[in-house]
């Protein structure tokens, strides 16, 4: 006669069986994630850390540079003075305007006051590692996120305009538009970003170096956006916009 505890372990031992003939469930594979390509050794030191006075302006990582979005001089057609400043907010591209039909592209990145301006300006100057003041709007919209800095931002590393700005006048004196730098480098290159027209720290340094004082401004419109990168008589090719972009202001803060 079968004892109690022989019962137990043949049922045991059938269980087993039964689990080793039921194929396992493998987990599922990780996504792959393609592997960012590797920028030229001079477009990496272009984008080095760069002391900068007391300050020194972080590297940009490796995985947010590519070719495409480094400063570059490029082909470029235009009836503007060299030294001019295109904006092309649409394209999240500006262009510092050379000789021969070319320019120096920069990536940017745009947020929603950057689309708040289109025309004709100047830059009558410019600040280094700007002190940045929350406007009385922004104070009032949102006292909670501005009223600690309701007396402003010393500049430096963690300042929303970055390592410089350059402050945008017309006829009607201040435009309150700002092209600048940023503590944020994951945002150039896109829509969802705050503020104006930013660029990467080191880009702003060597524009403002390279701007001279009452340079011209242009800020293209939707309409206008790719002028300049065709030969006259050709047409540009169509520049996808953001949907969506942050609305977010850091504009308008005083320096």
């Amino acid at each position: 006669m079968m004892t109690r505890t022989l019962k137990s372990l043949l049922a045991g031992t059938d269980l087993l069986a039964l689990a080793a003939c039921e194929p396992a469930t493998a987990p599922d594979p990780a996504p792959a994630v393609p592997a960012a390509t590797p920028v030229s050794p001079s477009t990496a030191a272009m984008y080095a850390a760069q002391p900068d006075g007391d300050l020194t302006a972080p590297a940009i990582p490796p995985s947010l540079l590519t070719e495409d979005k480094a400063r570059q001089i490029v082909p470029y057609w235009t009836d503007h003075p060299v030294g001019t400043i295109i904006v092309d907010p649409y394209a999240k591209r500006l262009y510092h305007v050379q000789a021969d039909d070319t320019a120096m592209r920069y990536s940017v990145g745009v947020g929603a006051a950057g689309y708040g301006f289109a025309g004709e300006a100047h830059t009558p100057y410019q600040r280094d590692w700007p002190r940045w003041t929350p406007t009385d709007n922004m104070l009032a919209e949102n006292p909670d996120h501005y009223g600690p800095s309701a007396d402003g931002i010393e500049g430096g590393l963690e300042n929303p305009m970055g390592a410089r700005a350059l402050y945008i006048h017309n006829s009607g004196g201040d435009t309150f538009y700002r092209i600048h730098g940023t503590p944020d480098p994951q945002s150039i290159g896109t829509a969802s970003s705050a503020g104006c027209i930013r660029l990467f720290n080191q880009d702003i340094i060597h524009l403002a170096e390279n701007t001279r004082s009452m340079a011209k401004v242009v800020v293209l419109s939707q309409a206008q956006t790719g002028m300049g990168t065709t030969p006259p008589g050709t047409t540009a090719a169509p520049v996808a916009t953001a949907a969506a972009y942050d609305t977010t202001d850091i504009t308008g803060g005083t320096p």
